[in-house]
């Protein structure tokens, strides 16, 4: 698997179990992709598009979950072209901080 391109974490005060469950909801009902999920091994992942596939991992801690969101560009062919197709993702990485952390809120 490819290198992430963005990978944020965040510490969740609610079960793993919850924490997966919701992540899989919030992503089915977005539709926009093919979802995939493991629950063994707490992933959900979506893939849309020639290049985007996010991926979503639970981990149980003593206080809660945490919850690690990755980005990757998954493109077979012209993986030179994803920045140049997105305009060079000039803002990409703060808007998706920023959609993490409302998730990340919207789960406590």
């Amino acid at each position: 698997m490819t290198e992430p391109m963005i990978e944020l974490t965040a510490t969740v005060p609610v079960p793993a179990d919850s924490v997966l469950a919701s992540v899989e909801a919030v992503i089915r009902d977005a539709g926009g992709g093919r979802v995939e999920v493991d629950r063994a091994r707490r992933t959900v992942a979506v893939q849309g598009g020639w290049w985007y596939r996010g991926e979503y991992q639970v981990e149980a801690t003593a206080d809660g979950a945490r919850l690690t969101h990755r980005v990757r560009n998954v493109a077979r062919r012209g993986r030179w072209a994803v920045p140049l197709a997105n305009r060079l993702f000039i803002g990409y990485r703060a808007r998706t901080e920023r959609n993490f952390a409302a998730f990340v809120a919207s789960l406590a």
